[in-house]
């Protein structure tokens, strides 16, 4: 049974159309597909110490193994692996490693299976100068003025303490010396008699001058009676 010939070129251009398909979406995939050009390398500084960052830009979001080495004249040293899942923005994965100046490092990828297992090319070199240790700030020193002298904390601190209260025996001793304390002495007391014209004895003087004139006013009264009798005979 023939063909006609209109279907056959049908048939041909749809071919054509698919298999054109085919190779757009070959090459999609191929350029959605992780592959070593999506991961990099680079040696940094934090906080003084030295750190090694390995970035993943795959569109695809595959997960890959990340193994570090140190070469040292010939000798692999695995200084740590990680595991980073790329992304159009990069995914990054840090290692703390405190590399020393024109080292030499292998970084290994292994992602999809057997799509990547390889090496990031070329190897990763650090910088020529080392990092430099961060330098501690220095405290502010409190001023004089903010800190409490010790006598001001010891009266803050400490309730100001009574006046001590005198005693009964004190009050009345007190009390008992005040009169004697305002009263003149001895010497004062003789050169004021003194001053005055009086002496210790001036009563016992006194004394004996009332009874001279109570003797001598008797003895006039007992004379002048005598008298009238005498002037009555």
């Amino acid at each position: 049974m023939s063909i006609p010939r209109r279907t056959a070129r049908s048939v041909r251009v749809l071919g054509v159309v698919s298999a054109s398909a085919a190779l757009a979406l070959g090459a999609a995939g191929n350029a959605l597909a992780c592959s070593i050009g999506d991961f990099s390398a680079t040696a940094k500084c934090d906080g003084g110490k030295g750190v090694i960052v390995v970035t993943d830009v795959d569109r695809s979001g595959t997960s890959a193994h990340i193994s570090l080495f140190l070469e040292n004249n010939g000798v692999e040293k695995l200084v740590g692996e990680q595991d980073v899942r790329g992304s159009a923005q990069g995914a990054s994965v840090t290692f703390a490693e405190d590399w020393q100046p024109a080292a030499t490092y292998r970084i290994h990828v292994k992602a999809g299976g057997t799509l990547v297992d390889e090496d990031i090319k070329p190897n990763l070199t650090t910088p020529a100068t080392a990092c430099t240790p961060a330098t501690p700030s220095t405290p502010a020193s409190p001023s004089q003025s903010a800190s409490p002298t010790p006598s001001d904390s010891a009266s803050a601190s400490s309730p100001a303490t009574p006046a001590p209260t005198p005693s009964a025996a004190q009050s009345s001793t007190a009390a008992a010396a005040a009169p004697a304390s305002n009263a003149p002495s001895a010497a004062a007391g003789q050169s004021t008699l003194a001053e005055t014209g009086a002496a210790s004895h001036t009563g016992l003087i006194a004394g004996i001058a009332a009874a001279l004139v109570v003797v001598g006013g008797g003895a006039v009264f007992f004379g002048l009676r005598r008298r009238g009798a005498d002037s009555g005979r």
